[in-house]
């Protein structure tokens, strides 16, 4: 149910622009209380408005800025993960930032759908995680782990010859980044809008919670923050009151009603952005709201969206043209 895009163009002199327009270092060079996370010059929104700018559509390039200057997840791919990894760590690292990064390769993956994938097997899931880790170094990193990896678990959609293995491996994952001395990881904990957590608390603690820095919830979903956070809330209570951080990514809306139910994660219609990112949530439970679905990209080839994780302009730019 999740995507990414490795694609990579021009537009650095554009990049640039919005970077200096989020205004996201002090004069320092250090990050702002808060906003401590890299935003990529040469992402897919930061290529767009280069485009857009360049055919003349300023108001087109002013509503894709919205997304831009903020910071999103670097989707880690299956191939040369050392490489990709160092070079985001250290392009964040000298802007005094720290990367935001979402390891999504865990075999089986998302049980054959959209964006099924994932590594080989459990021997080379390891090898690139090892990859992974050594990329980010002794870096500042905060790193949301295997989104859907434990909810397919919960729903038997991940076939139950598969699940000791993907326990093994959750657990391994985090033990293995925590031995990196700056890195944070969430697991990914589902969402509101899908169980409850007396369905996830157990799961969560078998695939290593405890090691970890907390749960992530409501990724590359719609639920608002303020359900997300109660649910995140009481999954919390269950699992010795681990902190979380929220996807607020593209639930400015909330989340979609009309159609069928099962269609309502896929490229729904009207949705908005959410809170941009930030630590300063107000709330001691709540670390961050972050955007981890990168606002613009495809949930999958649905109501005429392109494959999973491919940048579609036309739905980057309902999101923005919604957002108060």
């Amino acid at each position: 149910m999740h995507g990414r895009h490795n694609g990579r163009s021009g537009a650095v002199a554009m990049a640039g622009a919005v970077l200096l327009l989020a205004g996201c270092t002090s004069s320092s060079g250090r990050a702002e209380a808060g906003d401590p996370y890299w935003v990529n010059p040469d992402g897919n929104a930061a290529r767009q408005v280069a485009a857009y700018t360049e055919d003349g559509d300023g108001e087109s390039a002013g509503l894709i800025e919205k997304i831009a200057r903020q910071p999103v997840g670097e989707w880690i791919g299956p191939d040369h993960p050392e490489a990709e990894v160092k070079g985001v760590t250290e392009a964040a690292e000298k802007t005094g930032r720290e990367a935001l990064l979402v390891l999504y390769n865990i075999p089986h993956r998302d049980c054959g759908q959209f964006s099924r994938g994932g590594a080989a097997d459990g021997r080379a899931y390891r090898a690139w995680l090892e990859g992974v880790a050594r990329g980010i170094g002794d870096r500042r990193a905060t790193v949301v782990l295997e989104p859907d990896a434990l909810l397919h678990m919960v729903d038997g959609c991940t076939p139950q010859e598969f699940h000791e293995e993907r326990y093994d491996l959750l657990k391994g994952a985090v033990e293995r980044l925590k031995r990196q001395p700056d890195t944070r990881v969430y697991m990914d904990a589902g969402n509101a809008g899908w169980r409850t957590p007396d369905a996830l608390h157990q799961p969560l603690r078998r695939a290593g919670i405890e090691a970890a820095d907390g749960f992530a919830v409501n990724v590359s979903n719609f639920q608002t923050t303020a359900v997300s956070t109660d649910f995140g809330k009481r999954l919390s209570a269950r699992v010795g009151d681990k902190p979380f951080v929220i996807d607020t990514s593209r639930n400015g809306n909330g989340p979609y009603s009309g159609g069928a139910p099962e269609e309502s994660w896929c490229n729904p219609p009207g949705r908005a952005l959410g809170e941009p990112p930030t630590t300063d949530t107000g709330d001691a439970l709540v670390d961050a709201y972050l955007w981890i679905k990168r606002p613009g990209e495809s949930d999958g080839d649905c109501r005429g969206g392109p494959k999973a994780g491919a940048w579609w302009p036309q739905y980057a730019l309902g999101l923005a043209r919604a957002t108060k």
